[in-house]
């Protein structure tokens, strides 16, 4: 999920990662709980052109993680980066998260930041989110087919932006966002009457 909001975000802002001219990679962290719950990144899984630029941190401790992320985000030539870690451990603060969000302010690198089995606590980040997955719309061409994968997103907190519940798939080109009730009559196709589209274009536009 957090991949798929950061290409999405990328896209809006019309960054082209197939570009030659863009080789820069992408840094993902996870404490050793993280690994247990949700597992590693699987490399196979990921756009072609993304698979050999992916940079895995596989950390011991929160600590250990949040060291590694910010170090990374003071990195310009890494395209965004992405954090798993597990609960509210006392090392992630607010006076941590702080620093994680004005590192990624003052040197351009996006932070997707995933907080797995915790509770929701002080932050400094932008734009917070409360996510799981959700049943999938029915495949068009085949009932027995596994339908595109969904999530269901409640944004509770953010600057400058619209909160609110949104239903999210990826179709490919980027990441559609429905309101609930749209997307129980949608029956496979992407795109809505209701004007849904891209999250990250409708987050510009809130």
């Amino acid at each position: 999920m957090a991949l798929a909001l950061a290409l999405d975000g990328m896209r809006a802002e019309g960054t082209d990662l197939n570009s030659s001219h863009d080789a820069r990679n992408i840094l993902w962290v996870q404490d050793k709980a993280a690994i247990r719950l949700s597992g590693r990144p699987y490399r196979p899984g990921f756009p072609p052109e993304l698979r050999a630029r992916l940079i895995h941190v596989a950390a011991k401790t929160p600590e250990d993680a949040l060291f590694a992320l910010e170090e990374g985000l003071r990195c310009r030539d890494l395209a965004f980066v992405i954090g798993e870690i597990t609960g509210n451990p006392k090392a992630l603060g607010f006076t941590v998260s702080r620093r994680l969000s004005v590192a990624a302010e003052k040197h351009g690198v996006p932070l997707f930041l995933i907080r797995l089995d915790a509770r929701r606590d002080l932050s400094s980040a932008r734009m917070r989110w409360q996510m799981h997955s959700t049943a999938s719309p029915p495949s068009c061409w085949n009932a027995a087919a596994p339908g595109t994968a969904s999530w269901r997103a409640e944004l509770f907190r953010a600057r400058a932006y619209r909160q609110g519940e949104w239903i999210l798939r990826d179709d490919g080109k980027h990441l559609a966002a429905h309101s609930p009730a749209a997307a129980q009559k949608d029956h496979g196709d992407l795109a809505d009457a209701s004007g849904d589209g891209s999250l990250a274009q409708k987050s510009n536009s809130a």
